[in-house]
């Protein structure tokens, strides 16, 4: 498989090692160099995956499109223009799959939310909120991922219908965020009460685990039809939850 590597950093390191190490080729780097790359450079390559900056990864992501191959997005912050992508996908007949967390283990965590907050919707005596810690270098606040929770738990838990980084009314879930050098990311939901609290974390170790699952994905793409995926559709959660 011959991928792009669009936004070099420490992500994109890792992920051209891993595949590199999988026997796949990397035909395409974009740096802060070459930015303004052009999609004609993209189609000698099979996907793209993309890790840049929330201000950029609009235009890589249609710039993708342009060369008919299929994207996968691991950069946060840029979903106010979500809709308009995932028209302009669709019209064009093309493949995004696109996360605010790739690790396996982090969509597992998602699942286990979304339970919970299953059974904590009989329970008004818990309040809830979110803890998130990054990376100093972690261009957004709240991350991504940590928005993601607060979304799942929300399906959930009527009493509950917005987030916020502020002081929160009754009925917003606060979402605190740290930012700590050399933390790859640590989330943790808290339910509290007058009586106890519950607390469920995920840890990341590495980047290794959003690295692994976002070549993960770039495998699983090319093979399915135009469209917008998530982890969902590729760990098939649908399966486990019937």
């Amino acid at each position: 498989m011959k991928i792009a590597i669009i936004g070099y950093g420490k992500m994109g390191k890792v992920i051209e090692k891993l595949a590199l190490d999988n026997n796949h080729e990397v035909c395409l780097k974009v740096t802060s160099a070459n930015k303004n790359f052009s999609a004609e450079e993209l189609k000698n390559c099979d996907v793209a995956i993309e890790f840049s900056t929330p201000q950029s990864a609009k235009d890589n992501i249609l710039k993708c499109f342009e060369a008919n191959i299929p994207v996968v997005v691991g950069t946060t912050g840029w979903y106010d223009d979500f809709e308009e992508v995932r028209q302009i996908c669709e019209e064009k007949k093309q493949r995004l799959f696109y996360a605010s967390n790739f690790s396996i283990g982090m969509n597992i965590f998602f699942q286990l939310a979304e339970f919970a907050a299953k059974i904590m919707e009989q329970y008004p005596e818990y309040d809830i909120e979110i803890e998130e810690v990054h990376h100093t270098e972690k261009k957004d606040a709240p991350s991504g991922t940590a928005i993601t929770l607060a979304q799942k738990i929300m399906k959930h838990i009527s009493r509950k219908t917005s987030w916020t980084p502020e002081s929160p009314k009754p009925n917003e879930i606060y979402i605190d965020s740290a930012r700590i050098k050399d933390v790859p990311g640590t989330h943790t939901i808290v339910f509290s009460s007058e009586i106890d609290d519950i607390h469920l974390t995920h840890q990341a170790h590495n980047r290794l685990g959003f690295a692994s699952g976002a070549l993960k994905a770039a495998e699983w793409v090319i093979h399915q039809p135009p469209g917008v995926y998530t982890m969902e559709e590729m760990m098939n959660f649908s399966h486990f939850f019937k």
